[in-house]
């Protein structure tokens, strides 16, 4: 018997799910409520631009249980290639959406990575946001890599601690890398939201809500990190401006057939 995969669009050569939002949720949760071993990509430009130039990366992106499409680029793009319900599938909507159905369903949470403080203050405030919510357990991880004795405790840890859903902030492609890595060996299902945990710990400012349906998250966070970030998206976005474009050229030359996607199956 065939595994079933979830319907995907292809967006400049990776495969992104071609899911609304809730469908993408309730999949995860589904997933985690039987604390199957998967892993979960959150694409936007960068991430598909360091596939493009990383073959080991690029594996990862492929072989991803779910890639959402969390930059307004990607769903544009799927929307010209005929996937006209999708909608964006970002980290802070996923991450939100997750507690609270995690709180409704009691499945258990764990939290990897990023600082002692962001972490505590998260806990903090996720106790306000989502009092029913259980937190397995929240666990930083210093920026070397783990030595094979480490990493073994570390995944005891998340496999004793009975976490349906692993939320990792490592930062990408690093947290990318973790999780292919380790797929069948964390009982649960792990999901990138690197640059979620600063900004719902208050650290991070979020973009308005009109500036992300805009497609200029980019533009707020290069504000507020020029020096950090200035290299990185003049790398990235217009490269990707001309990969899109090209796929698009191709795509009313000599256009696919495409298969109906059925999204009475992911309700």
């Amino acid at each position: 018997m065939l595994k079933a995969f979830p319907p995907i669009q292809s967006v400049i050569g990776f495969p992104v799910t071609a899911l609304p939002f809730n469908a993408q949720i309730n999949l995860i949760m589904k997933w985690a409520g039987s604390r199957l071993s998967k892993y979960v990509c959150v694409a936007n430009v960068h991430m598909l631009m360091e596939a493009r130039t990383d073959p080991t990366f690029a594996a990862v992106l492929e072989n991803a249980d779910l890639v959402t499409p969390d930059g307004m680029p990607l769903v544009w793009l799927m929307k010209l290639m005929g996937v006209m319900h999708q909608d964006r599938v970002a980290g802070m909507d996923i991450f939100l959406a997750l507690c609270e159905q995690a709180s409704e369903r009691q499945i258990s949470v764990f939290f990897l990575g990023s600082k002692p403080e962001i972490l505590e203050r998260m806990k903090e405030k996720l106790h306000q946001d989502f009092p029913q919510l259980k937190v397995a357990d929240m666990q930083p991880l210093p920026f070397r890599s783990l030595t094979p004795e480490e990493d073994e405790a570390t995944v005891r840890k998340i496999n004793e601690s009975g976490a349906g859903l692993v939320l990792v902030s490592l930062g990408c492609p690093k947290q990318e890398l973790w999780m292919s890595q380790h797929q069948g060996r964390v009982d649960g299902v792990m999901l990138g939201l690197g640059g979620v945990f600063p900004v719902y710990a208050g650290i991070q400012k979020w973009a308005p809500n009109w500036i992300r349906k805009a497609g200029l998250e980019w533009l707020y966070r290069l504000i507020q990190e020029p020096r950090r970030l200035w290299r990185r998206y003049l790398g990235t976005i217009p490269p990707f401006i001309y990969l899109a474009c090209r796929q698009i050229f191709v795509n009313w030359v000599s256009p696919l057939p495409k298969e109906r996607s059925d999204y009475s199956r992911y309700p």
